[in-house]
């Protein structure tokens, strides 16, 4: 019994950080109806950003921090205003989106590599690694942090959708873009405001899924794990997407904790193969012919 809480307890905390990365995801897809494969290259950025700002620049780890998601912010922002605005305007198919965002994901991972190098990197040490004794359950401080910070982070989204104007704009939009514009929404900038959203949570999570492992330039390879998690919840859902990060992250614990760390990636991707063919919409999405 010990051991299948402490399995949850991991799962909560790696499922929080993939949580992150799909609502990312999500907010892209609900808005544009493309998936963003960019994004891992974003939260790439982000790791990176939060290193060198505490071992070059010698920032405290709250400076870093926020320098880390300002600067994904904007990096989401020029993505989208190289590599998707022309399209936007061109009406082009949402192939050549799905081909741009492999494009840029490809063209940050290798400026990465051919600039700064493959080497593995490692944060400074910014908490104890001193666990947390809960009776026979053991909690990392880390992860402990991660968890609540993502929480927070996710829970302050929701209320910008739920309470401001501005999201209530981007609700309008993701249920209909060319109706929201002819009610006088301005769409580009919905999709600015998107971008940037999902930048920040990108840097929040590159940030902590970096102190947790380590820094390299394959690290948003991770983020196909988190299109797993929105897929299984429901692409476009942004509760699906929380709902699938987690229960991904408790599968994945379970199945490293009682068979073996090597069948993570494999249950992960037979979920994902199970959930395309008895359930594409995920488990709260909506099926739409037109996303892809």
């Amino acid at each position: 019994m010990a051991q299948f809480l402490q399995q949850i307890v991991n799962g909560l905390s790696i499922g929080s950080v993939y949580a992150l990365m799909a609502v990312g995801y999500s907010l892209v897809y609900s808005i544009m109806n493309f998936s963003n494969f960019a994004h891992g290259g974003v939260i790439m950025f982000g790791a990176y950003f939060g290193f060198f700002a505490m071992t070059l620049l010698k920032l405290p780890f709250l400076a870093a921090f926020a320098l880390s998601f300002t600067g994904t912010a904007l990096l989401a922002l020029l993505i989208e205003r190289i590599a998707y605005k022309p399209l936007r305007e061109r009406r082009a198919p949402f192939l050549y989106f799905i081909i741009s965002a492999m494009g840029a994901s490809i063209f940050l991972e290798n400026i990465v590599i051919a600039t700064i190098g493959p080497t593995f990197r490692t944060y400074p040490k910014v908490f104890s690694r001193t666990a947390i004794a809960l009776g026979s359950i053991a909690v990392g401080r880390l992860d402990l942090i991660m968890f609540f910070v993502s929480a927070i982070s996710l829970a302050l989204l929701v209320l910008f959708i739920e309470k401001t104007k501005m999201g209530k704009a981007i609700q309008a939009s993701a249920y209909n873009m060319k109706a929201a514009a002819l009610m006088g929404v301005n769409t580009d900038q919905i999709v600015m405001i998107v971008f940037i959203l999902g930048g920040i949570l990108a840097g929040i999570a590159g940030v902590f899924f970096g102190m947790k492992y380590t820094v390299y330039p394959q690290i948003g390879n991770i983020t196909t794990k988190s299109f797993v998690a929105a897929v299984f919840g429901g692409l476009g859902s942004l509760p699906g997407a929380v709902l699938g990060s987690v229960l991904l992250g408790i599968i994945e614990t379970m199945v490293a904790g009682y068979l073996s760390s090597q069948f993570r990636d494999l249950i992960a991707f037979v979920i994902l193969i199970a959930v395309l063919v008895f359930r594409p919409s995920g488990i709260m999405g909506k099926i739409s012919e037109e996303k892809a």
